[in-house]
């Protein structure tokens, strides 16, 4: 007689890891990181290396104390140092980045059990720690081109002149290639959208959460007699929306809810920068609607196949 074998889904394997995967996010998030380079010189690429070591170090020494298996090879970390590198100024001392790097590693991710099992994204955490902590060294932005010491040249965010209403709008080629000031990742458009069209093309994120979060942000902002165009380009939109709204831990499973997600995210964002005190809403948005996310699931948690809907008997022939 043939041995049948009985085992619990899944059956089949795509193949596809996690060190896979996030080689495929690196590979994403390269041409914001050459954008950096290039826009504000070899002080963005020793913020980026500073950041990566700092996050790889610090997951290394907290399993080998929590007396876990080591995961730094599933590149988890490497993204999570890359992704709160752009999310920070040029100018930042390197010592509060490695800080950012350790809470973000250590308090975010590995006190929760490590990766899969941390509930708000860890680079954009430790980003918001950092601007609280450090709110004045936090929010000094300088011109591209110019971040090499005694020449560095203090400028605004392109948000930060809106909100002002002081100096003038830099117009919308400049978004696109990053000739305005900001943080490392966030200034240049062009370089987000390749890295976003890669992991679209590589099937590593949806379009639902990017394409929602953005066009709900657009519309948002045009309701509230904002430039839509403007609000899209500027600030972190753009790499929240497709590198970090996406992620697959802090973001929902289900088809509808993550269109609820992704809403969420586009309209606290414009909220935040429409009435807020702060220019940018992007990282307390997602990290929001992080925490929302189960409840968002469980909301709209899909039927199980075959279970009648709620009122009908299980033997009625019209049920569901």
């Amino acid at each position: 007689m043939e041995k049948k074998i009985v085992s619990s889904s899944p059956h089949f394997h795509s193949g596809r890891t996690t060190q896979r995967i996030m080689l495929d996010v690196i590979i994403g998030l390269s041409p914001a990181m050459i954008a950096a380079v290039v826009l504000f010189g070899i002080r963005a690429a020793v913020l980026i290396l500073t950041c990566v070591a700092a996050c790889v170090a610090s997951e290394a020494l907290s399993r080998r104390v929590m007396k876990r298996s080591q995961t730094v090879g599933d590149l988890s970390c490497v993204v999570t140092g890359i992704l709160l590198a752009l999310n920070l100024p040029v100018s930042i001392h390197p010592l509060i980045a490695v800080f950012g790097s350790v809470a973000a590693i250590v308090v975010v991710k590995q006190m929760f059990g490590g990766i899969g099992q941390n509930f708000v994204n860890p680079a954009l955490t430790a980003r918001i720690i950092l601007m609280n902590s450090f709110p004045s060294r936090m929010t000094h932005w300088t011109a591209p081109g110019t971040a090499f010491g005694a020449d560095a040249v203090t400028t605004a965010t392109p948000l930060g002149l809106l909100q002002e209403g002081t100096g003038e709008l830099p117009g919308y080629w400049d978004l696109f290639l990053g000739r305005t000031g900001g943080c490392l990742g966030e200034t240049c458009a062009l370089a987000i959208l390749i890295g976003g069209a890669y992991l679209l093309l590589r099937r590593v994120i949806s379009p639902v959460i990017p394409v929602t979060y953005l066009c709900t942000a657009a519309a948002l902002s045009a309701l509230l007699g904002r430039d839509p165009l403007f609000e899209v380009l500027s600030g972190g939109l753009l790499l929240g929306a497709f590198f970090m709204a996406t992620d697959y831990t802090t973001s929902p499973v289900y088809w509808k809810a993550r269109v609820v997600f992704a809403a969420g995210c586009g309209v606290l964002t414009v909220l935040i920068r429409a009435f807020g005190s702060l220019p940018e809403g992007v990282s307390y948005s997602i990290v929001l609607m992080n925490i929302l996310t189960p409840l968002i699931e469980r909301a709209v948690k899909p039927r199980t196949f075959g279970k009648p809907k709620a009122g009908r008997k299980a033997g009625d022939p019209h049920a569901a």
